[in-house]
């Protein structure tokens, strides 16, 4: 490298590696490899595909991009997402003392297509969680970043899967749990099935997708009735539930989730995952359109329950209206009416 005295450059496949670029702006950077499960052909063009991206300053200092690069292995072509870090010490320095040389670190991961983005923030955070543990002073590449890079599909794409796995016909009831914000207590759970049962359980929610006041007040509502806390108790081949809740709507996506499971494609339970979440967010938008015409139509009233009643998820949408509506008179009196037909 002409800039530094770096270590870096290109790896893939579950493994991984760095890449300096001191400017990443012009092309007066070298890469170098660290480590990598790829073979060689196939990593040196990984590697002239990561240097072009540098050259056009198209890397952002950690935070991921997926792209679609053809190599010579079986697949062809596959989807890479990759990564521009520094050392989380040295990017602190960096800041203090703005001329200081550190060198950079590129990371890729190959797998599935390019239209599979829907791991990149998950990725993201396991490229935060290395930043942090690497330190190349005490020459823990080999110890300890190596074998942390080689399980990041198990770490970071397996989750949703083996969640699914678990709970099978069960799964309907931690789908409504997270769509409901309702409070769930693990019991008797291996680490790993507890941090992926919380994962699941976050990227099945709403969050980021409906108003933050909402999920806030949602969040406070469903945790101030504790007697509906889900327990799982993981003591057993099959985790049992308590406490649990369903309806019809995550009962079919359920389902969706079983069948794909004979095909064992991590990425497609993501995506089913993704269509569960849209599918929730449309019927709340609907349901807030009926709720307005309602206001000032006695047939809208009726439309609103009856969609209420056919969505097969209207005990969850009316708590959500319900807690975004508190503030709106004539809004809140129609979710009141809705409740009354539906409790009957």
């Amino acid at each position: 490298g002409s800039r530094s005295a770096q270590q870096g450059a290109a790896a893939g496949d579950g493994s991984a590696g760095g890449a300096v670029a001191h400017t990443p702006s012009t092309e007066d950077f070298s890469l170098s490899l660290l480590d990598t499960n790829l073979p060689a052909e196939a990593e040196t063009e990984l590697r002239s595909f990561i240097a072009k991206r540098l050259s056009k300053g198209a890397l952002f200092e950690g935070m991921g991009n997926v792209a679609s690069v053809g190599l010579s292995i079986p697949e062809g072509k596959v989807g890479c997402y990759y990564c521009r870090f520094q050392q989380e010490s040295l990017l602190e320095m960096a800041t203090l003392e703005s001329d200081i040389n550190a060198p950079e670190y590129v990371v890729c991961f190959l797998g599935g297509s390019e239209k599979e983005d829907t791991f990149r923030l998950e990725l993201d955070k396991y490229i935060q969680n290395l930043k942090i543990n690497l330190d190349l002073e005490q020459k823990n590449l080999e110890g300890c970043v190596s074998p942390y890079l080689r399980s990041w599909f198990e770490d970071a794409i397996c989750p949703i899967q083996r969640v699914v796995q678990l709970f099978q016909d069960k799964l309907a009831s931690l789908l409504h749990a997270a769509l409901s914000y309702t409070p769930v207590e693990v019991k008797n759970a291996d680490e790993r099935t507890e941090k992926d049962i919380s994962r699941f359980l976050a990227a099945a929610s709403l969050q980021g997708l409906v108003q933050e006041g909402t999920m806030t007040s949602l969040c406070i509502a469903m945790t101030e009735e504790q007697h509906k806390s889900m327990v799982i108790d993981c003591s057993g081949p099959q985790p049992q539930l308590h406490n649990a809740g369903s309806n019809r709507f995550c009962e079919d996506w359920m389902q969706a989730f079983v069948n794909g499971a004979e095909g064992g494609n991590p990425f497609l339970f993501r995506q089913i995952l993704e269509n569960f979440k849209l599918k929730a967010i449309q019927d709340i938008n609907n349901l807030k359109r009926f709720i307005r015409q309602a206001e000032m139509n006695h047939y809208a009233l009726f439309k609103c329950y009856l969609f209420l009643r056919n969505c097969g998820s209207g005990d969850i949408l009316l708590k959500i209206v319900k807690v975004e509506h508190a503030e709106m008179p004539e809004a809140r009196n129609v979710v009141t009416v809705l409740e009354e037909f539906m409790r009957e």
